[in-house]
């Protein structure tokens, strides 16, 4: 896909976009399963060094315009951060670019709460039988 100008995205802005711009734990994680979604990460390089998910890309949002080329044009891309709001324009930035992009409603605090023990387990236990 080309990349769009703002004012003609926000022309066809409707309900239907704003459902599909978000995304939910449950499905991104099987997306991500299937390999059919790329995770970026978009915060600041300290808070990345200070915890992180285990898994997906980081691409710090000051940098993403700069680094393009890492991101897959054949998946959505879902972005990433503790809560959504950086996450959002991240997701907003992409799909001027032309790309497939959601955003994390829940956020990473969220995906730390859907991982717990077992969770934790069995979800990268299947991540590694894929590999």
């Amino acid at each position: 896909m080309d990349s769009i100008q703002f004012s003609d995205y926000l022309r066809r802005f409707d309900y239907q976009e704003r459902l599909d711009m978000k995304i939910q734990i449950p499905e991104l994680l099987e997306l991500y399963a299937d390999n059919k979604a790329q995770i970026v990460d978009i915060r600041f390089t300290e808070e990345y060094a200070a915890w992180r998910i285990g898994f997906g890309q980081h691409i710090p949002l000051n940098e993403l315009p700069d680094r393009l080329d890492e991101l897959d044009r054949d998946k959505t891309i879902v972005t990433v951060c503790p809560h959504y709001d950086r996450a959002e324009i991240a997701r907003l930035y992409l799909t001027l670019e032309g790309f497939n992009a959601r955003y994390l409603t829940n956020g990473m605090l969220g995906i730390a709460d859907a991982l717990r023990g077992d969770k934790a387990r069995d979800y990268i236990m299947r991540l590694n039988d894929q590999q």
